[in-house]
């Protein structure tokens, strides 16, 4: 909004030069990330009397740690904080004439609102299970097939009649043709390795990579500040990838697919970084609230889907290695207790509670240190993810 206005005020009075630093993504970047920062530590305190008012109290697993038990009532659902933040820092400073911000924007906010049904369930009918499973994955199947279908194109078309040029292209050939090679699947730390996807294969890794990324930060956000501080940290990450992706010169020079328009995503990741940390302020130990469903599902939503556009859906489950620790975990601990309670009549356990951070709690290792050291090897990771930039 802010941009499309100093370009207006530019064409009107050219003697107001000075508005061009509008035009540098890196500025906007900057002033995104501070604009949502400030809003969401000054919209804070406000936002948690509302919850606390609303009496949206977090309902806590009985068969948890016990010392969970006494965040029983700490106000959740405060991802709204969060989405506000970046919904309105990102809607200030991006350029509104940008497809894969909007898109972004529209998966973010889309799996937010699932998120606020669940918690909705949560809080008012005090069932810790909230929304039903099968509900819950019709609706994130939903935009996260569509957001695929649509990348499919996106990615290689450079506008969105070019998105619909190839579309077409693709129905005449009886969907058969190929993607150009920038919809390929690459693989880091190698110079020249990726593969071709096709339409079909490009739409599922894609809905895989979403939607997982989506439900894999859900499953982290069992612990104060446990999952936010790895959702900056990822998130910065892949805005350096979204900037060389979309700079025709550092592409080129890094051996990566050139995909016009991905730079822009940096204003949004910068809204997501300063909403994150605001909302750490107040989600760090002992917790004044929670995120809720609302906004783990919508920043995990937002970081897969900025991974698809850019390119590195491996680099993301390098980087979100904590994310993948976390619902492995619990994909394990299922699978094992389900298999052996019908071979032995009694299930039995892998860990001695999944997610992954709950078992370390249960060895007596405290919250707090365990948050900490996930924070420590996100940081890692994302660091290992970087290098990928120039190792090839």
């Amino acid at each position: 909004m802010l941009h499309s206005l100093a370009m207006w005020l530019m064409t009107q009075s050219p003697e107001l030069g000075f508005f061009r630093v509008f035009n540098y993504i890196t500025f906007r970047a900057v002033m995104s990330t501070l604009t949502a920062l400030i809003i969401g530590l000054l919209a804070g305190p406000a936002v948690i009397r509302k919850l606390t008012a609303m009496k949206v109290g977090q309902a806590v697993r009985q068969d948890g740690p016990q010392t969970h038990l006494i965040k029983t009532g700490t106000p959740t659902m405060g991802g709204v904080l969060i989405l506000l933040a970046i919904g309105v820092s990102t809607l200030l400073w991006m350029d509104l004439s940008n497809r894969f911000v909007w898109l972004v924007l529209l998966v973010t906010l889309g799996f937010g609102a699932i998120g606020w049904a669940d918690d909705y369930r949560k809080v008012v009918y005090r069932d810790p299970n909230g929304m039903r499973s099968r509900d819950k994955y019709f609706w994130q199947t939903l935009i996260g097939v569509a957001a695929a279908f649509y990348l499919a194109f996106a990615v290689s078309g450079k506008s969105n009649a070019a998105v619909w040029h190839l579309f077409v292209e693709w129905l005449r050939s009886g969907m058969t043709m190929p993607l150009p090679p920038a919809s390929d699947l690459i693989v880091p730390f190698f110079k020249s390795v990726s593969y071709p996807l096709g339409v079909v294969g490009f739409i599922v890794l894609s809905y895989l990579v979403i939607v997982g990324s989506s439900n894999a930060v859900n499953l982290t956000d069992g612990a104060d500040g446990l999952a936010i501080m790895p959702v900056v940290m990822v998130g910065s990450s892949l805005g350096v990838f979204a900037y060389v992706a979309g700079n025709a010169v550092y592409s080129k020079y890094l051996l990566f697919p050139f995909i016009p328009g991905t730079g822009e995503l940096l204003i949004f990741v910068g809204a997501m970084v300063g909403a994150g940390l605001a909302f750490l302020w107040f989600n760090a130990y002992p917790a004044q609230v929670f995120m809720g469903d609302v906004g783990a599902l919508a920043l995990g939503g937002a970081l897969g889907t900025i991974a698809v556009i850019v390119r590195q859906e491996i680099v993301l489950a390098i980087m979100g290695g904590v994310f993948v620790a976390e619902t492995v975990s619990v994909m394990i601990q299922v699978t094992y207790f389900k298999y052996t309670k019908k071979k032995y009549g009694v299930g039995k356990r892998i860990f001695k509670m999944a997610p992954l951070h709950h078992h370390f709690e249960q060895l007596g290792v405290k919250e707090s240190q365990v948050v900490v050291r996930f924070w420590i090897v996100t940081m890692i990771l994302c660091l290992v993810g970087l290098a990928s930039l120039k190792l090839r």
